[in-house]
């Protein structure tokens, strides 16, 4: 574990909260957040849809991996946001092991679809059939994004601030949260 990072790293499908947990989670830890997506627009000067326009999706991912790979030369301890698809490759997944503890927040297709419903800039809700596209996506991603995580939250239901107590109890982050979390 000595060479591993203690970065905390947020993964999940769109719609699962990474963005706001990431915020929120960097506030009460103290900790920088860093955007995957964020981090790669600013390298590019361009936005993502834009990159996935010139370059494609492989593109795009091999951009993802890259920007995993500059994180891994950073110091300090950080809160990384990953977007949605980031997981889905192998080497990816191995180099976010690398960076630090690994967290999916794992949604259920109705919950994005509610939080997401109203979002027009999201080409995967101007499908006919949004929900199903969004069911058809989770079946193939959740079982990777389980599999790359070392930490699993379900965020249905739960507040924002239930999610990030959560978190911020299992990686330790919090003394008082932490040691109510020993006795498991």
């Amino acid at each position: 574990m000595s060479d591993r990072k203690k970065n905390i790293i947020l993964t999940g499908f769109m719609g699962s909260g990474k963005t706001t947990v990431g915020i929120r989670l960097s506030y009460r830890l103290r900790q920088q957040l860093v955007d995957t997506d964020r981090l790669i627009e600013k390298e590019e000067g361009r936005s993502i849809s834009e990159i996935f326009a010139g370059q494609g999706e492989e593109g795009f991912r091999r951009m993802e991996t890259a920007a995993l790979k500059s994180l891994l030369e950073t110091e300090g301890e950080q809160i990384i946001s990953t977007g949605g698809g980031l997981p889905m490759r192998e080497e990816n997944r191995m180099l976010l092991k690398e960076l630090g503890t690994v967290v999916f927040l794992r949604v259920s297709a109705e919950t994005v679809y509610e939080r997401l419903k109203g979002d027009d800039t999201r080409p995967l809700l101007q499908k006919e059939n949004p929900m199903e596209e969004i069911r058809r996506l989770l079946e193939i991603r959740n079982p990777v994004y389980q599999a790359a995580a070392d930490i699993t939250v379900d965020v249905d239901g739960k507040d924002f601030e239930e999610i990030i107590g959560e978190i911020a109890g299992i990686v330790g982050g919090e003394k008082e949260t932490a040691d109510e979390n020993t006795c498991d």
